[in-house]
């Protein structure tokens, strides 16, 4: 039996699967900060490039203050930042010496343990950003074995994969991180194994989502197998397209025979919380869902079924769904099998989409598409398809985006932006619209303070004071009258 530890992921990934990344701010942050501290987690999964861009575009709020804020309330339980590749908030390739800086600036701001998932599942990439992130300031990586269903993704080269990432001392931990929900026990029993033969005794966490009704029963056969840490979500912050249920996997855990040691009474009332934010602010919140084999055809994560259909009805082609779902697969054969995940999920997902309601197959093809295909993201596993590589290279826009030179050196970039600014405010600025920046500067600090109790009454009162009709108003209830006149 195993002592199994906790990482918490509803302020990261089950904000971002149930709520498109916008249902936190600093204050809902900061409110629940000291209870997920008393806990007791091995980690936070906190904030990536995608949710401090989120903060800046839709929340005018300084992510850097966010941070800051989480970090004094969190002393003892490390903050994980999510690094997919050499990307930091722009889509844009970044250059060594400006994911470094961007490392540093994470690190003195108070996140201490860095999520390292290529998104083409390139280990020895992994291997050179836990180098960074190393000479940046000694943070804890941890390296991402991305999991996904093709004929190339087998046991075999998973193991590989772990072989060169468990050699590096700059590598920590690994795990094996599942965002469409796809891993079953069945596998689970033979893949975890290939990759425990090759990490020594770095350790293994695992990450899933519930999307199909898998990750709870993967993560108990994981933990069976020698993993020794899951990450969960809580409350209405759980379940569906998000993490399994914290206080559901604590209580199967145990069950079964494991240990955890864990804050009962704080984590539910963690739980409690992310409950009732969910339910002031009018989110959804996650439930189980049924299994549905098509994920294993299209691999789409969860989070993203959602925003596809957003997409769809807001050009009358809801109707499509299943269409644009089954292109999705023939998509992402054709691309060499490539992996579902950000930033590929996107691309695939608007191809298909492009394919199902354009004239032709591959008659328009984004940008994004072509970058990917002619190697801007890094070498793809697999060719792509012949007859649409010969697609993509007779397109007149790929020679323009193969002279592409990139994303300026950090010198040029400092003193195209401003030499004088803050590494805080400069790496803002080097990757997000100067207004958007400029917009978050405006509107000052965030509030620290949230109450979903609250958040009725003050709606109302809102609703109450805009009027200008009205000449009295009469608030009661049991034992109370309050009467005002204009």
């Amino acid at each position: 039996m195993a002592n199994v530890r906790l990482v918490e992921t509803s302020l990261r990934d089950g904000n971002q699967c149930l709520w498109g990344a916008l249902g936190i701010d600093t204050a809902r942050t900061l409110t629940i900060a000291p209870m997920m501290e008393r806990c007791g987690f091995k980690a936070i999964d906190f904030t990536t490039s995608t949710h401090m861009g989120v903060a800046v575009r839709y929340k005018q709020e300084d992510p850097w203050e966010r941070i800051r804020g989480m970090a004094e309330a969190c002393k003892t339980t490390p903050l994980q930042f999510l690094s997919t590749g050499f990307r930091f908030i722009s889509w844009e390739t970044a250059t060594p010496e400006f994911m470094e800086l961007a490392f540093r600036t994470l690190q003195t701001n108070g996140i201490s343990r860095f999520a390292l998932a290529d998104p083409m599942n390139d280990a020895a990439s992994n291997v050179e950003v836990a180098k960074m992130v190393k000479r940046s300031g000694g943070g804890q990586v941890v390296g991402a074995l991305v999991y996904t269903i093709s004929p190339i993704h087998d046991d075999a080269h998973y193991a590989e994969a772990a072989r060169v990432m468990a050699a590096s001392p700059d590598i920590d931990a690994l795990y094996i991180k599942d965002p469409g929900g796809l891993l079953t026990s069945k596998r689970a029993r033979t893949l975890i194994p290939a990759i425990m033969a090759e990490i020594g005794d770095k350790p293994l966490e695992l990450h899933a989502h519930c999307t199909i009704g898998l990750a709870e029963q993967a993560y108990l056969e994981g933990v069976d197998l020698g993993a020794t840490a899951v990450q969960c979500a809580s409350g209405g912050a759980a379940d569906g397209t998000s993490n399994p249920p914290m206080q559901r996997m604590i209580a199967n855990l145990r069950e079964l025979g494991h240990t955890v040691e864990i804050d009962d009474d704080a984590v539910a009332e963690v739980s409690r919380y992310f409950t009732a934010l969910a339910e002031a602010e009018g989110l959804p919140t996650g439930h189980p869902l049924p299994f549905d084999a098509a994920y294993f055809h299209h691999n789409l994560p969860g989070g993203m079924v959602g925003t596809m259909r957003r997409h769809l009805a807001d050009h009358g082609a809801a109707h499509l769904e299943q269409a644009v779902i089954e292109e999705m697969g023939r998509v992402r054969r054709e691309l060499g099998w490539v992996i579902v995940m950000t930033p590929f999920a996107q691309m695939l997902q608007t191809q298909a989409m492009l394919n199902v309601t354009g004239k032709e197959r591959w008659g328009v093809i984004p940008d994004e598409v072509i970058r990917f295909a002619i190697g801007k993201f890094g070498h793809p596993v697999m060719p792509v398809d012949p007859e649409v590589m010969d697609r993509i290279m007779a397109n007149p826009r790929t020679k323009e985006l193969q002279a592409e030179s990139g994303m300026a050196d950090l010198k040029t970039l400092r003193q195209k932006i401003g030499a004088h600014l803050s590494d805080e405010e400069f790496l803002l600025r080097a990757t997000m619209p100067e207004a958007q920046v400029d917009a978050m500067k405006a509107a000052g600090p965030a509030e620290r303070v949230y109450n979903p109790e609250t958040r009725g009454v003050m709606d109302l009162l809102r609703t109450v004071l805009s009027r200008r009709d009205l000449t009295e108003i009469t608030v009661e209830k049991e034992g109370f009258k309050l009467e005002v006149e204009a």
